[in-house]
């Protein structure tokens, strides 16, 4: 029976690196931090994490081995930006490390400023014509930013901003869950505002179409 092959020769089978991680790596989803662990992961898998902490850069030009493997670690890297971001970051030549380094200053540089800017945005989120879900997905996607840049939101802030954000018709759902015991988390009150939104789309009456007025003015005519 053959051996099953070295990790490192298994490397080198992986043809499409998003068929393994998932997450592609973008500006504005604050998945920064989802992205470099399933990248860790992947490559620790393979014995080959060293090109991403600098513990196996090549020794000269003449290390072609570990110059080749850098080179697969640059692509899978490069394999799960998004279009912008590989646009924003992209230099020639370099290691992988080199990538790894850039792409984490770009997340966390400048940190404070963008945290203030952050703060500011969820503080005055509002909902306006978005649905529930959205309204909470966009919430959600800045606080994680937050997160990622070391300003995390606490959950009962993050649903205050939330409730704050919405407009007159959830006057009673927001009382209800503002005085809830224990208060509610970020996906209980979610769920709760999804339900309240669809008991108020339930109590409207459907209006009446312009083909529908249409075909009842020419009834009217041919009558």
């Amino acid at each position: 029976m053959a051996a099953a092959p070295a990790p490192l020769e298994r490397a080198y089978g992986v043809t499409n690196i998003k068929n393994h991680i998932p997450v592609i790596l973008d500006i504005d989803d604050g998945n920064y931090n989802a992205w470099r662990e399933l990248i860790l992961t992947h490559c620790q898998s393979f014995d080959i994490s060293g090109h991403l902490d600098g513990t196996l850069l090549p020794t000269d030009d003449n290390d072609t081995a570990k110059m080749k493997r850098g080179g697969l670690v640059k692509l899978w890297l490069y394999g799960t930006l998004l279009k912008e971001l590989f646009k924003s970051t992209f230099k020639n030549g370099g290691t992988s490390r080199e990538i790894w380094i850039r792409l984490q200053n770009f997340f966390r540089n400048n940190k404070e400023a963008r945290a203030i800017q952050l703060a500011h945005k969820l503080r005055n989120k509002e909902i306006g014509d978005l649905t529930i879900h959205t309204y909470c997905q966009e919430l959600k996607s800045i606080a994680d930013i937050l997160s990622n840049v070391d300003a995390p939101v606490s959950e009962r802030t993050l649903v205050i901003y939330l409730l704050n954000g919405l407009n007159g018709k959830y006057d009673n759902i927001i009382n209800v869950t503002m005085h809830r015991r224990p208060f509610p988390t970020f996906e209980e009150a979610r769920s709760m505002l999804l339900l309240e939104e669809d008991r108020l789309g339930k109590g409207k009456k459907p209006t009446p179409s312009n083909s529908d007025s249409a075909s009842l003015a020419k009834v009217l005519v041919a009558t």
